[in-house]
């Protein structure tokens, strides 16, 4: 793999590295210091070729997966399929045999998992659908809006709400505060432990969110085509890089481009194993997914595995360190322990 010099490897361009005060809100590249292009169009996963070799490990066979995640707590799998829409809950010890299948209004667009519950974001319909783990029992929250993505942060939950630009603060079951300001679409929220990020694919940018205070702070362009973020083990947030083909990671408070590294063939699904300090990232151009290791100055490549075609989701089990790549095709659910 090809590896950037020093000097490029830090580097951003002048545009990208600077942070926003403000900016037009209809979005004007002759104002807009992080916009690169007048009419942005959010990154979407490369088209997978039919795959040229077969999948590495187990494949469990079942819909088209719009996303993956584990919950350690319950040392749970959940998988949310588009057709019919739903989330299926497995054992991760027993994942031949479906343990729970959660109906939702409509197909969730993403997944999170922590403390026994999964939060799917389902902004087809405005709702926010809570599921606790590993038994199943469902409750939907009305979101006003398209919440892209949820997660749980201490007792309350951040929200970011796509066609609203804010990123919401529940508390309770109730809106405790909304956050704007400088989004153009509000896609996924990051809380590291050291801060929280929201991610803007519109803008290809990220943004730090000072919920304490209510406010929006600063920005940074991430790459050319952000398209998926996590948090690792070193207080960091870690993006990738639809279009450009990278892994991007961020420091937070202040925010600040710690490393960008090229990782070619479509970058797109994005995974954390806290334990082995692994970032997995599928490549959707290539039907494969690669593991990471971020603890040095750069990443390490150290696994690198076919898998079913359109890996668009990817989640880890951080015990096992047992790998799951969900095709986007209807291709099934990958098992892979490296």
């Amino acid at each position: 793999m090809r590896r950037l010099s020093a000097a490029s490897r830090f580097a951003i361009p002048l545009a990208g590295a600077l942070a926003l005060s403000a900016c037009s809100s209809g979005g004007q590249a002759d104002t807009d210091s992080l916009q690169v292009v007048a009419n942005p169009v959010a990154a979407e996963p490369a088209v997978s070729p039919a795959p040229a070799v077969s999948p590495a490990g187990q494949v469990l066979a079942m819909p088209a997966v719009s996303a993956i995640a584990t919950d350690t707590r319950s040392h749970t799998l959940v998988v949310a399929v588009k057709q019919p829409p739903s989330v299926r809950v497995y054992d991760l010890d027993a994942l031949g045999e479906t343990k729970a299948t959660v109906p939702l209004p409509a197909p969730a667009e993403s997944l999170t998992a922590s403390e026994g519950q999964a939060i799917a974001s389902v902004p087809g319909k405005g709702v926010l659908a809570r599921i606790s783990l590993p038994g199943g029992q469902l409750e939907t929250e009305p979101v006003t809006g398209q919440p892209a993505e949820g997660v749980s942060s201490g007792a309350d939950t951040l929200v970011a709400v796509r066609d609203r630009k804010a990123v919401e603060v529940l508390s309770g079951g109730k809106v405790a505060k909304t956050i704007t300001g400088q989004l153009y679409s509000a896609d996924g929220v990051v809380d590291t432990g050291a801060g929280v990020v929201v991610l803007d694919r519109l803008r290809t940018a990220v943004f730090s969110v000072d919920v304490a205070a209510g406010t929006m702070g600063e920005g940074l362009r991430a790459g050319e085509g952000a398209a998926n973020a996590v948090a690792d083990s070193y207080g960091r947030v870690l993006v990738t890089d639809a279009r450009a083909g990278a892994l991007l990671a961020f420091s937070t408070n202040p925010l600040i481009l710690r490393q960008r590294y090229p990782v070619p063939g479509g970058a797109y699904g994005l995974a954390y194993d806290h334990q082995r300090n692994l970032a997995w990232v599928t490549l959707t151009g290539r039907n494969e997914v690669v593991g990471f290791d971020v603890r040095g100055g750069e990443p390490v490549e150290k696994y690198r595995f076919p898998t079913v075609r359109q890996p668009d989701s990817v989640g880890v089990d951080d015990r096992s360190g047992r790998v799951l790549v969900g095709s986007a095709a209807g291709e099934g659910t990958q098992v892979i322990q490296p």
